[in-house]
């Protein structure tokens, strides 16, 4: 017996040392590439280590209750500072003992909610909470354990309480069974929850590697095989999907929202709109909703690796049932760029642009500057006499397809200056001569207006050749390339910022963003993550004008219709209204809180000011009178041979009715038009 304990242990320690090694090989493989090919290489050293592992720490436990605060102490000593030096040493057993201390925590955290299912909640205790926006010290004591998960548990019953409810007499009066019955499913879920992370626990390397990445700026990261893969299907229109869209409802389940009946998910037969998601499979694992995170149902779903998912669903009228499902190609009409024509008079063409997207097949005119050149084809027809290009929520994509498109609304010149880590300039140059369409143009923007779509609307304002209307956008202007970390393998790859972009006046959108020539205010805009709020962004800086370039009209002409349009919206209701909602938002997310009484009135007094709020931002409309947007009519002769996709256009086309910032845009072309 001996014998063989002595050899799993020889065996064990053997095998922990080997995942050590390969740990370490692959970071050293990051450095390698990212000190050579970086725009920006910085040392590997005790700022790294210290970001590594309060990252890692603050990933693993954010809510304080996992780790004791003596193991947290013990770790910080043994690691904080010195995990450059074992990384470049080849030593990376710390993520072995990390992972074993959080197994530890899980097990431990699994077996006293399993205690308190069976015990009773006092909620005449006198307790307050408070909740903490930032990380926070660890301070977690053995003793205090189960009480710290009492009072966790306690509040998420009232919480979950007050919100199956606006009759707070109602819950009073039957606090006894509502009480039972959610104090039982809370603890199920969380249980649940722990047993899911204790499945992935010892999984954390893609985590370190990618805390690794992210030290030199929020936009290097590791990719493995597959997560390379579905990274690059993103940025097409088309790619493997179930041919479903779900929502979550009011009781955060996952509901099947549309089915196209273009999809295999329609194609089955089995699955209708409303039906519950129970759980997700692709064979090899099996996520149960209630539990899993919403990262993780989402990769599975999502990712291009699995072709294959069973679905696990429940319909009101009855038992769940099993629904297998083989992904097919499918072009995603989220991302897909649409145009309409507005208003009978007045001829004004909308596109909207998505994302950036490329033609991953090289010569399939797939991208999303050939569509664009097609819409915009669509709407001349119609006589066209202005254009408004919506980037709202435009993350990016791919700048090649930028470069293109810019290049179609610029007569001719350079349109940009490449910096790379040698600090080489090279200069990007109009690639067509002249102009797909030489009217007024419009560009909507905002806070998610991202990269590529930042690179394409800063070269237009820069060449007066569009006025843009929206709010600041994000800020990266910034160049990514993805590597693989050994040439002879295609399992481990790297995402790798490798040039900054500059704007042909020599000054750059990095940190900033783009500021618009009408800025707007927008909801939420002082809650969405900005460049500026990652910690290891670069920062902005600017150089010396080497370029000629001619603009489209004088600046003054543009300066003054945004003049007139910051005027004429001076007292408008809607932007307005915005502002004075978003001081409530502001104040009810970035302020710091009281701490609230855990008695089942406060909470259901919060939650009621946060359900107001979230009432007044869905049913908040504009006064403006609608636009009267239609179809050009060549799309309306295409609707007709592709009755299918009559359902989204009429959703699209309502959507943009009453969208003040579109009725904005429409009049600053009518006043240019009209001022010919």
């Amino acid at each position: 017996m001996k014998k063989i304990l002595l050899v799993f242990l020889l065996t064990t320690s053997a095998l922990l040392g080997q995942n050590s090694a390969a740990t370490c090989e692959i970071l050293n493989k990051i450095n390698a590439l990212v000190q050579t090919e970086h725009i920006r290489p910085k040392p590997v050293n005790d700022s790294l280590s210290v970001f590594v592992f309060d990252n890692l720490m603050n990933e693993l436990d954010p809510s304080r209750n996992i780790f004791f605060k003596s193991e947290y102490d013990e770790m910080k000593a043994k690691y904080r500072l010195k995990l450059d030096d074992l990384i470049l040493a080849n030593d990376c057993s710390f993520l072995t003992d990390i992972k074993a201390k959080y197994i530890n925590g899980l097990t431990r955290t699994k077996s006293v909610l399993e205690k308190l299912q069976l015990q009773a909640f006092d909620y005449s205790k006198k307790d307050t909470i408070r909740f903490y926006k930032k990380s926070f010290p660890f301070y977690l004591k053995k003793e205090d354990l189960e009480k710290v998960w009492t009072k966790k548990l306690r509040y998420q019953v009232l919480d979950e309480m007050a919100d199956s409810s606006e009759n707070l007499d109602s819950l009073k009066t039957n606090f006894t069974s509502i009480e039972a019955a959610t104090k039982k499913l809370i603890l199920s879920n969380e249980i649940c929850r722990i047993s899911t992370l204790l499945e992935s626990a010892d999984k954390q390397e893609e985590k370190l590697y990618n805390f690794f990445c992210t030290y030199f700026d929020p936009h290097t990261a590791y990719f493995s095989d597959d997560s390379k893969t579905s990274f690059v299907a993103s940025l097409s229109k088309e790619h493997f999907s179930l041919g479903m869209t779900v929502n979550l409802n009011e009781k955060n389940e996952i509901i099947i929202a549309e089915i196209d009946p273009n999809g295999p998910a329609y194609q089955t037969g089995q699955i209708k709109k409303g039906d519950q998601i129970i759980s997700i499979s692709n064979q090899k694992e099996t996520l149960k909703v209630s539990c899993a995170s919403m990262e993780s149902i989402s990769d599975m779903i999502l990712s291009e690796a699995n072709k294959h998912i069973t679905l696990t669903l429940k319909r009101s009228t009855g038992k769940s049932f099993d629904v297998f499902i083989e992904k097919q190609v499918m072009k995603d009409e989220e991302n897909s760029v649409f145009s309409f024509m507005i208003g009978k008079d007045s001829k004004i063409g909308y596109i909207k642009i998505p994302s950036f997207y490329a033609d991953l097949d090289g010569n399939s005119r797939k991208g999303c500057a050939d569509d664009v050149a097609r819409e915009i084809i669509k709407l001349e027809r119609d006589n066209m006499k202005g254009l408004v290009i919506d980037l709202i929520d435009n993350g990016g994509g791919s700048m090649e397809e930028a470069i293109k498109l810019a290049g179609m609304f610029i007569d001719y010149g350079p349109i940009s200056i490449v910096v790379d880590n040698k600090q080489g300039k090279s200069v990007i140059n109009d690639p067509f001569k002249g102009l797909i369409y030489k009217g007024p143009i419009v560009i909507l923007v905002n806070s998610n207006t991202a990269s590529a779509s930042e690179f394409f609307s800063s070269i237009l304002q820069d060449y007066n050749r569009a006025l843009l209307l929206g709010s600041t956008t994000l800020g990266k202007a910034t160049m990514q390339t993805i590597l693989p970390l050994d040439e002879d393998k295609s399992t481990d790859y790297l995402k790798i910022t490798i040039n900054k972009f500059y704007r042909v006046t020599g000054k750059s959108h990095q940190y900033v963003g783009v500021t618009p020539d009408v800025v707007l205010p927008e909801f939420y805009e002082d809650i969405y993550q900005k460049e500026s709020d990652f910690p290891t962004a670069i920062k902005n800086d600017s150089i010396e004008p080497i370029l000629k370039y001619k603009t489209y009209v004088k600046r003054n002409l543009i300066d003054k219709l945004a003049q007139n349009s910051t005027a004429r919206l001076a007292d408008n209701y809607f932007f307005n209204n915005i502002k004075k909602i978003n001081v409530k938002i502001d104040q009810l997310v970035n302020t710091p809180k009281a701490e609230i009484p855990m008695t089942l009135e406060d909470v259901f007094e919060q939650k009621k000011i946060v359900n107001s709020l979230w009432k007044e931002i869905n049913t908040f409309n504009d006064e403006n009178n609608p636009l009267d947007v239609y179809n050009s009519s060549v799309n309306q002769l295409l609707l007709g041979a592709y009755p299918n996709d009559k359902t989204i256009n009429q959703y699209q086309m309502d959507n943009l009715k009453t969208n003040p910032y579109l009725n904005e845009a429409v009049n600053v072309i009518n006043e240019f038009n009209g001022a010919k």
